[in-house]
């Protein structure tokens, strides 16, 4: 059952993909996502601090739980530098603590660990990445799914042959298909429909 905001908000929860920090588009993300007029929630990708943890699990030998545990502290990292970019931006960690935020005007900045540990619908290794968890988190609070990605993406391809391309991860559809997920994936040449549905003057 998905938790519910007081008013039947349905929020859009955005997906930010680590790799932004990588290729310079993160701030300009941010901004739009700052200046949003609709009830947005941020999913962090785990960036470079993900790909550390990939680099180092064949030379440590933790297992692929460990390291999924692990990831989810990445994204939480890179919520942190996400939030000292901006002070509308807040890390929220509960669903009480994500309707809070919004409700005082502030975009929550999702850090997962804690919602996630132990639920069961997501796997356990490197086939969820913060694509599935993002779809999770819309789920389970009746939301739709905007996903920032680096490339851009042909808008009539289904989730099925995105993940079978890599562009999303291969469990992603799944929750999508589950759920009834309205969704979109935004490249970099999408900045000007993203900013109308984040002004709530889009749709997907």
């Amino acid at each position: 059952m998905a938790e519910s905001l007081t008013g039947n908000v349905r929020p859009l929860v955005v997906k930010v993909g680590g790799s932004l920090a990588e290729t310079g588009r993160l701030p300009s993300a941010i901004t739009l996502i700052e200046n949003a007029r609709v009830s947005v929630i941020i999913v962090p990708g785990g960036g470079p601090f993900a790909d550390s943890i990939r680099a180092l699990q064949p030379t440590l030998k933790f297992d692929d739980a460990t390291a999924h545990r692990l990831a989810m502290l990445a994204m939480h990292q890179m919520a942190e530098m996400m939030v000292a970019q901006s002070s509308r931006l807040q890390i929220a960690q509960t669903p009480d603590e994500i309707f809070s935020m919004l409700k005082d005007g502030h975009v929550p900045v999702w850090a997962p660990l804690r919602m996630i540990a132990g639920d069961a619908s997501i796997p356990a290794g490197w086939s969820a990445t913060s694509d599935a968890l993002a779809a999770r988190l819309a789920e389970r609070l009746g939301g739709c799914l905007a996903v920032l990605k680096s490339v851009d993406v042909d808008k009539n391809a289904d989730l099925g042959a995105l993940a079978r391309l890599g562009i999303v991860d291969p469990v992603m559809p799944s929750i999508v298909a589950r759920a009834g997920l309205s969704w979109s994936i935004f490249g970099p040449s999408d900045d000007a429909l993203l900013r109308a549905v984040l002004a709530g003057e889009g749709d997907f």
